[in-house]
């Protein structure tokens, strides 16, 4: 399809140079005025020699053909110049003995002269050539072109992304299939009445593939492609964005059939006067323009607007209504389908060893987006790469999986032996409690060796992807978060504050039970708002609390009774298990990491018992997350909260 790059034929800006020339004869004779002013008066030679003798010449400076200075003229200091004589050589003896500075110049060249009087008047016309002729040749390398839109077209022959490199967002690319055929063949959706959606959001968590599903969208209907960062628009200048706007459209119609992507469309497609500061600023204008764009083309003319945000719930709703953004597409994080779809897009650009399964790669990383997998494969590449390896290995992507999660290890870390126990004690104690809880998943290892900010981990591989957490599961994520601070609590009689982030984890878990899940007996199926969410803009601030005071005490209550119940039941398990938790500690300080084999073996757990509902020893390769229990229930959360938006 052919791209129209023809440009308009430019002005000339007559206003403009008409300014200009009445500012350079101003100019010219304000210079001519100084220079009149400043002008040194000839004086003869003799009336020189005669003023030393008087005392009124002030300095002198001696050139090779002149002599230049300052003297006392009615009381005023005044410039002159006179003709060297060079058979007076008494010159100098005089102006040392009349105490009179003087110094020696040299004459200036011609081409010095030059510049000073013409240079002036060239670098003049150069700025006037650069900021406003130059401009008008479309060049685009001007200041004054910030009003120009500073989107990028891609031509339709340079597209080489298509749906073959977006992978686990299968649904998303049904929804957008229609479009594409749309833009091949707008007539067949024309006979039978149907318009092209004006807009299309594609909402998600960061990294999911937003901003290459719009690019395969171009690739594969071969239309003219503009990209452009939300944030692009908005400048210190009003104005500038709605301008930017205006320009974009203007182009993508000389281009159409096109596609306008907007990245990040939250920069500009916030709610208008949210709580802070006035209605009439800079982002506004700009949202209010590109809503009268919207507004202002036809479904007939070709052209679609795609944006992507990671958070759909701010904004501006007249921007998301139907008829604007007629189409809301979520592109979700990948079930282990879609991850396997996608590590085999990235692996077919790595060279990978044969004994390399991906689905297991898959099912060892639930709630990895499509970024965080790329990133696996790339420092997979890269670590074998470090070791001189033919091909990148098991190993490599497992440890690849453990530095995407927690960064990489620390061992060069010094840490004295006492609290190397005491780090050991802490992760035996998480292991223990995750190992003898019915309802917590899997641990696959366990280290003391730093990595990222974290002093030791432990780590668990969920056997599935999970959409919904029960109550049962969530007491023991409790139970072993709270496992770390039981076990130090029993075995030294003293705490640290190594479980600081436990601690915040537990409390965040077991409010969200109460408060937002109805699990709590004594309080109810109840939902009540808390202050947990982001405050954004304002719109928070004034917000008032839609429960009492003293279901907000009950709250707190049911919350502590939770936590304390928790700890108390860690501390049971552990008490239970001393023997098996003491061994552990010593197999960490000796080994510093603990397979899983070994630390069933150590508690006395036989493989038969262990094993999973159908699921063999393969399933348990890899490791879900650095920390002691993963996600799930934030996930659900958010799922939940873009369902809702």
């Amino acid at each position: 399809m052919k791209v129209n790059n023809k440009k308009p034929i430019p002005q000339i800006p007559w206003r403009q140079v008409l300014l200009w020339v009445i500012t350079f004869i101003v100019m010219v004779s304000l210079y001519s005025k100084m220079g009149q002013s400043q002008a040194a008066k000839d004086m003869d030679y003799s009336e020189f020699r005669a003023k030393i003798a008087s005392g009124d010449i002030l300095k002198v400076s001696i050139g090779p053909d002149s002599i230049a200075g300052t003297f006392k003229d009615d009381g005023k200091e005044s410039k002159f110049k006179t003709p060297r004589i060079s058979d007076d050589n008494d010159l100098v003896r005089d102006l040392v003995a009349a105490k009179i500075p003087f110094k020696g110049e040299t004459d200036k060249s011609w081409i010095y002269s030059l510049l000073m009087n013409v240079g002036w008047v060239a670098l003049f016309f150069a700025a006037w050539y650069f900021l406003f002729i130059r401009p008008q040749r479309g060049d685009g390398k001007s200041a004054l072109n910030f009003a120009k839109s500073k989107a990028k077209l891609q031509d339709p022959q340079e597209q080489n992304i298509t749906f073959k490199d977006v992978a686990g967002v299968e649904e998303a690319k049904e929804e957008v299939q229609d479009i594409i055929k749309f833009l091949r063949n707008p007539k067949h959706f024309q006979k039978l009445g149907a318009k092209l959606p004006k807009g299309v959001l594609l909402y998600g968590a960061p990294g999911t593939g937003k901003t290459l599903l719009a690019k395969a969208v171009a690739g594969e209907a071969k239309v003219a492609f503009f990209s452009a960062s939300a944030s692009e628009f908005v400048e210190m200048f009003v104005g500038v964005g709605a301008a930017r706007v205006r320009d974009l459209f203007n182009n993508a119609k000389k281009n159409a059939p096109a596609i306008i992507f907007i990245d990040e469309l939250d920069a500009v497609g916030r709610r208008r006067f949210a709580g802070i500061g006035g209605g009439h600023d800079e982002r506004e204008q700009t949202l209010n323009q590109l809503l009268i764009e919207l507004d202002g083309f036809e479904s007939k003319q070709g052209i679609i607007l795609m944006a992507s945000t990671n958070r759909p719930d701010v904004l501006d709703p007249a921007l998301t209504r139907p008829g604007r953004f007629d189409r809301h597409i979520n592109i979700p994080a990948p079930d282990m389908k879609g991850r396997k779809e996608i590590l085999e897009v990235h692996a077919k650009k790595v060279k990978m060893s044969q004994d390399i399964d991906l689905e297991t790669i898959a099912k060892g990383t639930p709630g990895f987006v499509g970024a965080d997998l790329a990133n696996v494969i790339n420092e997979a590449a890269i670590l074998a790469a470090r070791h001189d390896k033919e091909a990148v290995g098991t190993q490599d992507i497992e440890e690849a999986v453990e530095r995407v999660m927690a960064g990489p290890q620390r061992k060069s870390r010094v840490i004295s032996d006492k609290e190397k126990r005491v780090i050991a004690a802490h992760e035996a104690g998480h292991t223990v409690i995750a190992k003898k809880s019915q309802h917590s998943d899997p641990v696959h290892k366990v280290s003391i060796i730093p990595r990222g900010p974290a002093l030791g981990y432990t780590l668990q591989l969920p056997l599935e992807d999970k959409y919904l957490v029960t109550k049962s599961e969530i007491l023991d994520r409790l139970t072993v978060l709270l496992g770390g601070r039981a076990a130090e609590d029993i075995l030294f009689g003293e705490i640290t504050t190594g479980a600081h982030d436990d601690l915040s984890r537990t409390t965040a878990y077991a409010r969200k039970m109460v408060a937002e899940l109805g699990m709590s007996e004594k309080l109810g199926p109840i939902s009540v708002q808390t202050d947990q969410n982001e405050v954004f803009l304002g719109m928070e601030m004034g917000r008032h609390k839609n429960y009492s005071e003293d279901l907000a005490k009950a709250i707190d209550s049911e919350v502590s009774l939770l936590v304390k119940e928790s700890y108390n039941k860690a501390k049971e398990i552990l008490r239970a298990n001393k023997t098996a938790l003491e061994t552990l500690i010593a197999r960490l300080i000796e080994k510093e990491v603990v397979e899983a084999a070994e630390i069933d073996e150590i508690l006395g757990i036989k493989k038969e018992d262990k094993k999973p509902d159908g699921a063999d020893d393969a399933d348990i390769k890899l490791e879900q997350s650095p920390v002691v229990v993963p996600e799930d229930a934030q996930r659900l959360e958010k799922e939940q909260e873009e369902a809702d938006a």
